[in-house]
């Protein structure tokens, strides 16, 4: 089954040079393994909040508008397709991930069509 990992991060918490350099090779190190393992189809960072755009048609009228559309304290930081037997298999990857320790990983199963 197909899981769409998605890493929600507050992006409002600062984090020095070093910590920043330390959490992308955390990562890289668990892209890595999950590569190797044949789990991770796909993933990517995703660029901070500010630059992003919320697409809304209401009534037939286009709303375009800077950033998120919903409040929140945690932003989604960066996502990965991964590919498990099962959803246990699922949390054990997502547990694994660095994000888990700071931030929250959402998994969303994937409808198979």
């Amino acid at each position: 089954m197909k899981y769409l990992l998605m890493v929600r991060v507050d992006e409002s918490i600062p984090m020095t040079a070093e910590e920043k350099a330390a959490d992308l090779e955390a990562v890289g190190s668990w892209v890595r393994e999950m590569d190797s393992r044949g789990v991770r189809l796909t993933g990517d960072r995703l660029r901070p909040v500010r630059d992003s755009v919320s697409v809304r048609v209401r009534h037939g009228d286009l709303l375009v508008s800077d950033g998120p559309f919903a409040e929140t304290k945690e932003q989604m930081g960066g996502f990965d397709l991964i590919e498990c037997d099962d959803v246990k298999e699922a949390i054990e990857i997502a547990s694994r991930h660095p994000g888990a320790a700071y931030g929250t990983i959402e998994l969303r199963p994937i409808w198979q069509s």
